[in-house]
């Protein structure tokens, strides 16, 4: 499917709850990548610290800085999270804030990388957690390679001014950068109001909405079992088939001239 982008205004609203329960219930091969500027937390807190060792896209930051491999050092940085499957991996975010700024000259090379993981054997979604937008160093180049964006809101007021104002600026970017139009929608977490009217107020498609399910998102947030019957994960696993509907129409409506063939003079 290429990359999957979530990104957020402000506040907690569950960008990263989000996209965990979403890459532990995706059908196909996927890579969750956290690339918030402002740290990754699913090592410290889903995995409880189990790691032996620095890992993660601050380490590979480092070797592609240094010695430009970073074809090479990708694999090793990757947590397997249905080991030894290797079908659901974790590249770990970096774990000092102070860290985003080494990182963030290297962005267009991840957003480049990550998109080549579609057409590799095996081949592999990339779901990149972005955070939220409105920090230092922001993954810009990441958000415009994104084949689908999902801007993850409450929908309640407040949250929804934020949104609205981050929706317009992510607009104006894609245009600056010529980014091709259907890129956004809405994810809506919890409670609020309906969606007819949030995609009304902000412009823009609601894509899916995820419940109100506080015990398991705790359990993704400081670790614990994870209940696939449970309301969040369900929710989360139906959440592909939108997202990959969505993708299929992209691609046959920018491609649909070539594969026509329809002559210039028409």
């Amino acid at each position: 499917m290429a990359i999957i982008a979530l990104v957020s205004a402000k506040g907690s609203p569950g960008v990263t709850t989000s996209a965990l329960a979403a890459a532990l219930t995706w059908h196909r091969r996927l890579v969750l990548a956290e690339c918030d500027p402002a740290g990754g937390s699913i090592l410290a807190g889903f995995l409880g610290g189990a790691l032996d060792g620095p890992r993660g896209i601050g380490e590979l930051a480092v070797a592609e800085l240094r010695d430009g491999n970073l074809e090479t050092a990708f694999w090793s940085q990757l947590v397997d999270l249905d080991a030894p499957r290797r079908e659901r991996l974790l590249l770990p975010g970096v774990v000092d804030p102070a860290q985003s700024g080494s990182v963030a000259p290297l962005w267009q090379r991840f957003a480049d990388y990550f998109a080549g993981l579609e057409h590799g054997t095996p081949s592999y979604d990339v779901l990149v957690d972005c955070g939220r937008l409105h920090v230092p160093h922001p993954p810009w180049p990441l958000l415009r390679a994104a084949a689908v964006v999902l801007v993850v809101t409450r929908a309640e007021l407040p949250d929804l001014s934020g949104t609205r104002a981050m929706v317009r600026a992510i607009e104006r970017d894609f245009s600056e950068h010529r980014v091709p139009p259907g890129t956004l929608r809405l994810l809506l977490v919890g409670d609020g109001h309906a969606r007819t009217e949030v995609s009304r107020a902000l412009r823009l498609p609601v894509i899916a909405r995820l419940p109100h399910d506080p015990r398991t998102a705790r359990v993704l947030t400081v670790g614990g079992n994870v209940r696939a019957g449970r309301p969040l994960m369900r929710a989360a696993s139906a959440l592909e088939v939108p997202v990959g509907a969505l993708l299929d129409r992209r691609r046959a409506r920018l491609s649909w001239p070539v594969q026509q063939g329809v002559p210039d003079a028409f």
